[in-house]
């Protein structure tokens, strides 16, 4: 969701859906397509050599990695280690220094517009417009992806993340977790074909926590491919399909959960805390073969 200081959704809103809406709704009825068949997904985001670095200091180094249509990757580390960091600036919110992102085959620093098209992103701590009320986020949005049929939907996502007794609170007014179901309502209104996500359960509800766990399993089987950033390693190891663990900045494994265990752990029944803290005990180690396990 967009927000003040914080541009993460395109820049040229429209009224009617344009061709290149039409070709990212193609792209996702082709990759659920193929996700019937048990087939994988095509490329949907592509990261190549990313690195960025403040003064003196690097915060992400030469870190590459792909996420396929339907694929939930995992993306986890310690603190410090560079996650929201690349986040931030696969959305746009931070400026690429090195490296090259493609979201839907756009590429983000020659084609801004058309790659923010197919992003969607709910930070950690989601800050709406003041004021705006909860339906009138719901709106804006939509005309900033240039989707034209938006009010049915919207009084749905309004359900599905209890926030039609809020529908015409100001985002001035709305407590922590209501913040973030807006959040949700505001990146599932723009049927996106990438889906990053930073913390995302922070400050909901048990039936909050539900409500966003089912809706994330659900865009992925839909054809988005999501990025899950969470210290909550059990959300991780529920939701995910493929993990990125990164350390110091940069990528220390990438791969199923089941490689993790046979590189990292005793058994097959291993948790993922005890993965992340064989895979994160010092400096990673370009030369393991555990560095990264995908082609």
């Amino acid at each position: 969701m967009a927000s003040p200081g914080e541009v993460g959704t395109p820049s040229s809103p429209g009224d009617e859906e344009g061709p290149e809406r039409g070709l990212e709704n193609s792209l996702l009825k082709q990759a659920g397509n193929q996700l019937d068949s048990s087939e994988p997904g095509p490329v949907a985001l592509r990261v190549s050599g990313f690195s960025k670095r403040y003064e003196d200091t690097i915060a992400v180094e030469d870190l590459s990695f792909e996420v396929r249509a339907g694929e939930i990757l995992g993306l986890v580390g310690p603190n410090g280690a560079g996650k929201t960091t690349t986040l931030r600036s696969i959305v746009g919110v931070l400026p690429l220094q090195e490296g090259s992102v493609e979201v839907g085959g756009f590429n983000l620093a020659k084609e801004e517009v058309e790659a923010k098209k197919c992003l969607a992103w709910v930070p950690d701590d989601p800050q709406p417009f003041e004021t705006l009320t909860v339906f009138e986020h719901l709106q804006f949005t939509a005309q900033l992806y240039g989707i034209s049929d938006w009010r049915l939907e919207s009084e749905g996502l309004l359900e599905q993340f209890e926030l039609s007794e809020k529908r015409n609170a100001l985002g001035g007014e709305l407590s922590r977790g209501m913040r973030q179901k807006l959040a949700f309502s505001c990146a599932w209104i723009a049927h996106p074909q990438v889906v990053l996500m930073d913390e995302p359960l922070s400050g909901l509800d048990p039936r909050g926590i539900r409500a966003a766990k089912d809706a994330i399993s659900k865009v992925a089987a839909d054809g988005a491919a999501v990025i899950l950033s969470s210290h909550l390693l059990e959300l991780i190891e529920e939701l995910a399909d493929t993990l990125l663990i990164i350390n110091r900045g940069r990528m220390v494994f990438h791969g199923s959960l089941d490689e993790a265990r046979a590189l990292h752990a005793d058994s097959s029944d291993t948790s993922l805390e005890e993965i992340f803290i064989a895979a994160t005990d010092g400096p990673p180690d370009p030369a393991d073969p555990s560095f990264d396990l995908r082609p």
